[in-house]
């Protein structure tokens, strides 16, 4: 299985990504606004190529093992990435939740400059088993690519 993530469009402070699986779209990810010099919790991750893991490790898997019950066998993490640490793939909605990772959604919005994605929860669901299956292969990178000019 292969990974990749293309960045299509940015707003004031947020970037709007698709996620590819096996070159069929699975899901948005929203993160924060790539920058040229790095911003603690407010950075995108650069483009390349990076490993999944899973990481079992922490308050969030805890919080999300309670939330997801059996699905749950560890956080998706995203390692290899220059200055960045702990860059998970997760739920949430708006850059606010995002430190630095990067949030599933089925869809999103475009309101006063900044993406949101919507239905978190159902496409984190959706998207995890595989995400799973991926950091648990010897085929564990993904690619991070930008489509637009910033």
């Amino acid at each position: 299985m292969k990974s990749k993530i293309i960045r299509i469009a940015q707003g004031k402070n947020s970037t709007l990504s698709q996620l590819y699986i096996n070159d069929i779209f699975q899901c948005y990810l929203l993160e924060d606004k790539i920058r040229a010099e790095k911003v603690p919790t407010q950075t995108a991750i650069p483009s390349g190529a990076f490993t999944l893991k899973l990481n079992t490790q922490g308050a969030k898997n805890v919080n999300y093992k309670k939330a997801f019950g059996k699905l749950h066998q560890g956080m998706i993490e995203i390692t290899g990435i220059p200055n960045f640490s702990f860059v998970y793939i997760h739920t949430g909605n708006t850059i606010k939740e995002t430190a630095g990772c990067l949030l599933c959604g089925f869809g999103f919005t475009f309101t006063e400059g900044e993406y949101v994605v919507t239905q978190s929860v159902a496409a984190y669901k959706m998207v995890y088993p595989k995400l799973v299956n991926l950091a648990k292969s010897t085929s564990n990178k993904i690619v991070i690519e930008n489509n637009f000019q910033f």
